[in-house]
Formats: C-alpha cells, sequence, structure tokens
C-alpha cells in the first residue's frame, strides 16, 4: 500500500512538472538578429584591458536589429524613398550616449535615444528621439526628435548582405556612426567635446566702474581723457530678492557673503588705493562681507578666483572694514552696486538690497 501511494505520487509530480513545462516558451533564433556596436570597441570586453586603458571607458553603445538582404531590393523598395525607417527591424534602434555629445550642431545629453533614418538616393536624413521602447516607426512621435542630421550617402563596391552599424575613430574628439547595407553606406559624425556655452543665469553678471565713463573711453574727448582712466571696477553677480527676505533670513546674520552670488566679487583697483588705513596695491582682489544686524565687516582678501567663502582661509585677507548699514532710497529687486564720488580722490562704493545699504570708504592714491 505504501508502495502504491509513492509510486502515485511520483506520477502526479511529474505531470505537475511537464504542465508547468509546457507554460514555457522559448523564443527561436529572430530572422533578424540583435546585435551591439560599441564604442569604443574595447569597452565590450573591458575586463580584458588594463585598468589605465582608455577603451575601457564606453562611449556609445548601439542596440540593434540586423536584416537581411536576402536577394531583395532595399532602398528605394523594401525600404522606401521619403519614409522614416528604424535603422534595423523589428525595435526601434536604440543608441546610448555616456556623455554629452554633439550631432549637427545640437547638443545630446547623456542617455538613451531611438535612431531613425529617412533615406533618399544620395542622402539620408538621421533623427534622434528620445521616445523608446517602440517597435519600427509606425505612429511614432515626431515631437519628441531632439535632432535631425542630412548625411550624404556613398556607394559600397560590394554588397552588404545584413544591415550593420559599426563607428570609424576621425580623432580624439570625432567619431563617425556608420550604417551600411546592400551597396550603401551612410555617415553620421558625432562630437565627443561638445561646446559648452551656458545659459541665461538667473543671478547675472554685472560691473560698475569708477570714474563712469573710464568704461566706455571711446566716447571721452581727447582733452578728458586723463581724467577717465580707470580707477576701481567692480564685477558682481546680481541676485534677486523674489519674494525672499533678504537680510537676517536668506543672509544669515554673523555669516560670510561673497556679496553677489556665483563667483565671488571682484574688486579691481588700477591704481594704489586706501582702504580702512591699510594701503592695498593695484590689482585684483575678492570682496566678502559678514552681514550683521547694524552694520557689514567688508573684507578685502586676495582669494579672488573662488566660487564664494566656501574653505576661504582668513590669511588671504588683507583690510576689514565695518560699515554701519543704512535704509535704500526705494526697495531694490536685485543686489546693486554704485560708485560715490565724494571729493578729493575719495569714493564710497555702496551695495544695497532689499532696504539695506552698506558704504566702503576708498581713497585713492595718486
Amino acid at each position: 500500500m505504501k508502495f502504491n501511494t509513492l509510486l502515485f505520487l511520483g506520477l502526479l509530480s511529474g505531470l505537475f512538472t511537464t504542465a508547468q513545462a509546457q507554460e514555457v516558451k522559448f523564443a527561436d533564433l529572430d530572422k533578424s538578429p540583435m546585435d551591439a556596436a560599441h564604442y569604443p570597441e574595447g569597452a565590450a570586453y573591458q575586463n580584458y584591458l588594463a585598468a589605465d586603458d582608455a577603451d575601457r571607458t564606453e562611449l556609445i553603445k548601439v542596440l540593434y536589429c540586423r536584416p537581411g538582404k536576402n536577394d531583395r531590393a532595399i532602398f528605394g523598395a523594401l525600404v522606401p524613398w521619403g519614409q522614416d525607417w528604424r535603422l534595423g527591424a523589428n525595435e526601434a534602434t536604440e543608441v546610448t550616449f555616456f556623455q554629452d555629445v554633439e550631432i549637427g550642431h545640437t547638443l545630446v545629453p547623456a542617455g538613451s535615444y531611438t535612431l531613425f533614418a529617412q533615406v533618399y538616393p544620395e542622402q539620408w536624413i538621421i533623427k534622434i528621439s528620445t521616445e523608446r521602447f517602440i517597435g519600427g516607426s509606425e505612429n511614432r512621435d515626431v515631437s519628441k526628435d531632439i535632432a535631425a542630421v542630412t548625411v550624404p550617402t556613398t556607394p559600397l563596391g560590394t554588397a552588404r548582405e545584413s544591415f550593420v552599424i559599426g563607428f570609424q575613430k576621425v580623432d580624439d574628439g570625432l567619431v563617425n556612426m556608420l550604417f551600411e547595407w546592400d551597396h550603401t553606406r551612410a555617415t553620421l559624425p558625432i562630437n565627443l567635446n561638445p561646446p559648452s556655452l551656458a545659459g541665461d543665469d538667473v543671478s547675472p553678471l554685472d560691473l560698475v566702474q569708477y570714474p563712469p565713463m573710464s568704461r566706455l573711453r571711446n566716447y571721452v574727448e581727447a582733452a578728458d581723457l586723463a581724467a577717465n582712466e580707470p580707477q576701481v571696477r567692480v564685477v558682481y553677480s546680481r541676485p534677486q530678492m523674489k519674494g525672499r527676505k533678504i537680510f537676517g533670513d536668506l543672509l544669515k546674520y554673523s555669516e560670510l557673503w561673497r556679496v553677489g552670488a556665483n563667483e565671488t566679487t571682484e574688486l579691481t583697483f588700477f591704481q594704489d588705493v586706501n582702504i580702512g588705513g591699510t594701503v592695498v596695491p593695484a590689482g585684483r582682489y575678492g570682496l566678502f562681507a559678514t552681514v550683521n544686524k547694524d552694520n557689514w565687516e567688508f573684507i578685502i582678501h586676495k582669494n579672488v578666483q573662488s566660487w564664494g567663502p566656501a574653505n576661504h582661509d582668513d590669511e588671504d585677507n588683507i583690510v576689514t572694514v565695518v560699515a554701519k548699514t543704512e535704509k535704500t532710497p526705494s526697495t531694490l529687486e536685485a543686489l546693486s552696486m554704485t560708485f560715490v564720488d565724494k571729493g578729493n580722490n575719495k569714493i564710497d562704493l555702496v551695495v544695497g538690497w532689499e532696504n539695506t545699504m552698506a558704504r566702503l570708504p576708498i581713497t585713492v592714491l595718486k
């Protein structure tokens, strides 16, 4: 009885396992098998490369399917002229850039995209789209195209049986992505060193200079040039209030401030000056201020090429001047600076924001 029970359970288990196996479906080999192209090529097997081998760093990877020619006419027939083609078969071809690149004067940020081509006899229009995970080009969202580049085609002497994508290094900053099939090659240049151009800054850079016309000397009469030699200039970024409370809130009392935003505010003295009893030689300097409720402590320092006071070394300080704060004539939305001529080679650099301003006295030594 015990043996029969075990036999029955064994048969039942076998039937259950067979039923489970029948639920699993494995795909056959695709007639247009998927392939990958890497740039540099060595990135595909970087575990075999030395740690300092430049080819270990992957810059571009393409995933695509490779249809065969199979005695068919390809371009102008299987792939019609003037229509978008997925640059392969099955899913739309996917390209991943592991760094920002420039394609056709368009900056393409690092990330994954799909590739398409609108083909013509002597040129292709290569298109890069942020739309992903689509099959082919039907019903694709063309509004997600971020670049379209017209590239010439060249004839191949020997027909390429299956579609292929590869790379050709031009130099350290330029690589060609190559597309070949049948008797046609198309070449897409990719700039690996795209230009870096800043957009509009929310705290735009500005400058004030004394005397005012010293910054526009081509408009100064010859007889007045000597009186308009530049003496002091300030270059600074101008943050705005934007509904915020500034002093005592955005700018905490007793904390060091760059007297602006972004880069440290830069003071240039074109002649020796006296500030707070200290002679400061002509040259470039940074300006900080410790903001207090009733006064600011202006600091002239040598660490001019910096991004604010982080890691500032007090050894770089040249002179500190305590200035009482005053109320501005009107609310200043943006940080503002101006010079006030006090006579006898004395000028005040007046810094104001919100409803508060303070003056840094400067005597120009002649």
